[in-house]
């Protein structure tokens, strides 16, 4: 059963409770034998989406009209960058966005290209309203251009589509982020899976074209989502130069750590055998740790760590277990640390309660303004728990630092989030193939206690208040996707 609570102003869907779970029913479709013969003699249904089939026939259904999505009667036109032969270099004026990264709330470049790659870096740039679409690896992950992403320049592997209408942006997007939508775009029109997209594919998928007025309406909450996520952004970044400020902090790449022999092409150091803290790989005792803790303590009242008291009640290290899935609507929700930067996890699975209620309520749910690290694979990414991620599930793969009050999570956070805080999480990593660290780990990492009290309070309010924002954000993008659903997909005769 789903029911829903006020948030100030914000409507959130209650905890999904578990029901039972009725009897599967069969998915099944027809195959022509061409289609068969196409896919080289595949048998496997996996080959021929079922979602896909159906939704082109519920659309067929739909009421209203229906439209192109590019082309010449489309609503909007589509294209990408020529590709072209990267050149990454350390650091240039041209930071580079992944097509893995658009779901990203804030994404952060990955790479830098070269001056010197033969592409117009001016198409490459997306603007602001284009809405943006993966067009291979994973196909149809959807995202729109708002000032966190104006002017950023992005793979040519990312379709941009700017629409010829500014009330249709809105409408598309929203519509692209259904099941109905993204089932559209990932298969053909006989509902086979497709590896990759090209403009061109988008003037065979149909779309409703219902009243200008319901239109506006999606539009208008679509935006509003898309301003409060830039706005949060804003928050943040206003949080973290304060404190750098109060830290004195210059830019991570401007410490000048102390090497044994500054002449050697080679990286070195000496590490005294009162500080081997029973590690002898050299990735934890890189001096740039040294250096940072030395700039901390020049202006922080205290330099402390995570596992203080003050700083965190608890932090907790899931343990790994078998899971057992069910259907939307029948456990909670559960996602991994690849969609931790995301405001709303994609490829969301779905954990049972009646297996899983005990460790759940133990050590996997989560709670608002808790902190979230990845701990293997890519380490260090750091998230400050949502309103609407609450008693949502994540992986073991997910460290939880449970924040000793409301005080100090979103101070907590700010600092971990900061190259520093990075550096200081990921110099515990160990691993030969796969990087690891567990929650003694994270207990340890150092973190400072500013001289001026009321600065530390101003950038929690700021962390606080950007969570705030991106609830809200959440909240209104759930529901431009409800109506159209029910006004539009779903509209009958």
């Amino acid at each position: 059963m789903v029911g829903a609570k006020a948030l100030g102003d914000i409507e959130l869907p209650l905890q999904i409770e578990e029901s039972e779970i009725p009897e599967e029913e069969l998915r099944w479709c027809t195959v022509r034998l061409q289609e068969i013969l196409d896919k080289g003699n595949r048998l496997e249904a996996s080959v021929f989406d079922i979602e896909g089939r159906h939704a082109r026939e519920l659309l067929g259904q739909c009421k209203w009209p229906k439209v192109p999505i590019a082309g010449e009667n489309g609503i909007a036109e589509a294209s990408y960058p020529t590709r072209f032969k990267r050149i990454v270099v350390e650091k240039s004026v041209f930071p580079l966005i992944l097509p893995s990264q658009i779901l990203e709330l804030n994404p952060q470049p990955k790479g830098y290209l070269s001056s010197t790659c033969e592409t117009d870096f001016e198409v490459l740039k997306v603007h602001k309203g284009q809405i943006l679409l993966t067009r291979s690896g994973t196909i149809g992950n959807c995202s729109l251009v708002g000032n966190t992403l104006n002017g950023k320049t992005l793979s040519d592997d990312i379709i941009r589509i700017t629409c010829k209408s500014e009330a249709d942006t809105g409408f598309l997007y929203a519509f692209l982020k259904t099941k109905i939508g993204n089932a559209l775009i990932r298969t053909n029109q006989y509902g086979a899976v497709v590896k990759h997209i090209e403009p061109e594919h988008l003037e065979d998928i149909p779309v409703p074209n219902p009243p200008h007025a319901l239109k506006k309406k999606i539009q208008g909450l679509t935006i509003k989502s898309y301003d409060l996520r830039d706005e949060s952004n804003a928050l943040l970044d206003n949080a973290e130069a304060m404190l750098y400020e109060a830290l004195d902090l210059p830019p991570l790449d401007m410490l000048k750590p102390r090497y044994f022999d500054n002449g050697a092409r080679l990286r070195n150091f000496s590490v005294k055998l009162s500080k081997i803290d029973g590690r002898i790989d050299g990735s934890y005792h890189v001096p740039i740790v040294d250096a940072i803790l030395k700039q901390l303590r020049k202006e922080a009242a205290e330099v402390t760590i995570v596992g203080d008291p003050r700083i965190s009640k608890r932090v907790i290290l899931p343990g790994r277990f078998a899971r057992v899935y069910v259907e939307e609507g029948q456990g909670t929700v559960f996602f991994g640390g690849k969609q931790l930067l995301e405001l709303d996890p994609s490829n969301k699975k779905y954990l049972s309660l009646a297996h899983h209620g005990d460790r759940i309520k133990s050590e996997l749910v989560l709670t608002e303004n808790m902190i979230l690290v990845s701990r293997s694979g890519t380490v260090g990414k750091e998230a400050l728990t949502p309103k609407h991620w609450e008693k949502w599930v994540a992986n073991e793969h997910i460290i939880r630092i449970e924040p000793a009050s409301k005080e100090i999570a979103g101070y907590l956070y700010v600092f971990l989030a900061t190259d520093y805080g990075h550096e200081l999480i990921t110099r515990f990593t160990y691993g030969a193939v796969v990087d690891e660290i567990d929650a003694w780990h994270v207990s340890q990492i150092a973190v400072p206690i500013l001289e001026d009290a009321s600065t530390q309070m101003e950038i929690n309010r700021l962390a606080l208040e950007a969570n705030r924002k991106r609830t809200e954000a959440y909240c209104l993008e759930q529901e431009a996707i409800r109506i159209i659903n029910e006004e539009v997909i779903h509209a009958t005769q």
